[in-house]
């Protein structure tokens, strides 16, 4: 008699235990192959956030080789497993696919039988499913491929529900993935704001105003030396009683700590910073290591700490972040460890505003967008770590 379950977390008004099935009985791998029907147009492949997309939408070009006669024809409906490892998905995935088209033989193809064919996808990409099930059939796998044949990972039991219960399980599934969706969206839409007020809040190259202004101000900017408006620290310190920030700990071009920083404590010697200075990641300029600090700390490794004089600090921390600057701190030397120019750097002119009160305008507007696109980033990586939760409780 064969075993039955039940998860942790389940809709009411059902009771019966999941049922336990061999996988091959539920989904039958495809073996229909393209000819010359799809295009190469039509070529898909997968992703472990987006799922299955168009290879040439998705990416920008198509990975097709010579000929596709011999790729897999997808319907809509079907499951597509990658045998080979993904980033942060070594033993590969499944997904359902949403569009019909063509994928490399590289992927294996299965067809829902007996369930819910969405259902299907949500157990087999579950990481419980990976880790307990696929990884002792991928253990053998080299480097590039899992060597696991399509057969072999459709071999073992799953338990399943009733078909009622499927479709409830999908329905919660789809809709909370439509909801992440959404807020991707509105989080990629504050980033893209934020890069097109940098660039018109700036003055471009030869400009003495930028294009877009707060009311109330008029005065051309002026042409400054970084070195006129900044000071850079140089004090070091090994305080084992402050908090240590390395470039690990900042989440590049957000100028956000990763992690919780404040009892980070040692006795490495770096640069010591107050509030209110900057941050600025002078090695490999072009990833975008900048914070804005609100307490006090040491900086270790190649930071370059900066204080305002004669400048408002939130503003300066908007203008680095600008293109003009950019350009100027990516004009490096060396290829392998490239580091911005001090003596070019804190020599060139960047235009600012004369007024005080426009500068505190311009950092504070800059400030509150990135406290916003923090709040919205907070909120999607909340939604994941529920999504992560359902997906362990709701199936067993």
């Amino acid at each position: 008699m064969m075993s039955k379950k039940s998860p942790q977390l389940r809709f009411e008004g059902f009771t019966d235990d999941w049922e336990q099935r061999k996988l091959g009985d539920v989904i039958s791998i495809s073996s229909e192959k393209n000819g010359n029907q799809f295009s190469r147009a039509d070529v898909l492949s997968v992703s472990r956030e987006a799922g299955v997309v168009n290879q040439i939408e998705y990416q920008g070009r198509s990975f097709a080789g010579a000929s596709i006669a011999n790729y897999r024809v997808v319907h809509k409906g079907d499951l597509i497993y990658t045998k080979s490892p993904l980033k942060g998905a070594p033993n590969g995935i499944f997904k359902t696919s949403e569009a019909e088209g063509i994928v490399s033989p590289l992927y294996a193809v299965y067809q829902s039988r007996e369930a819910n064919a969405a259902f299907v996808g949500w157990l087999l990409s579950n990481d419980n499913f990976a880790t307990h099930y696929l990884y002792p059939l991928v253990n053998k796998g080299s480097k590039n491929t899992l060597l696991v044949s399509d057969a072999d990972a459709i071999s073992g039991h799953l338990s399943f529900p009733n078909i009622e219960e499927q479709a409830k399980i999908v329905s919660f599934f789809t809709q909370l993935d439509n909801l992440i969706a959404l807020h991707q969206r509105k989080l990629d839409l504050l980033k893209e704001q934020k890069k097109g007020y940098l660039q018109k809040m700036f003055p471009k190259n030869g400009a003495k105003v930028p294009e877009l202004r707060f009311a109330g101000f008029a005065d051309d900017w002026e042409e400054r030396k970084l070195s006129d408006i900044v000071v850079r620290l140089t004090k070091s310190s090994n305080n084992n009683q402050l908090p240590k920030v390395e470039f690990e700990d900042i989440i590049a071009g957000e100028g956000r700590l990763n992690k919780d920083i404040s009892r980070k404590f040692d006795d490495r010697k770096g640069t010591l910073f107050e509030p209110d200075n900057i941050l600025y990641g002078k090695l490999r300029p072009y990833l975008k290591n900048w914070l804005f600090s609100d307490f006090k700390g040491i900086a270790l490794g190649d930071f370059w700490v900066l204080k305002s004089k004669n400048s408002e600090p939130k503003f300066v921390y908007s203008l680095i972040q600008a293109d003009n600057y950019q350009r100027v701190a990516n004009d490096t030397s060396g290829t392998k460890m490239p580091r911005s120019d001090w003596k070019k750097v804190s020599s060139s002119n960047f235009s600012i505003p004369t007024s005080l009160e426009e500068q505190q305008k311009i950092g504070s507007f800059f400030k509150q967008l990135d406290n916003t696109i923090a709040l919205h980033q907070r909120k999607l990586d909340l939604l994941k770590e529920q999504k992560k939760g359902f997906l362990q409780k709701m199936f067993v």
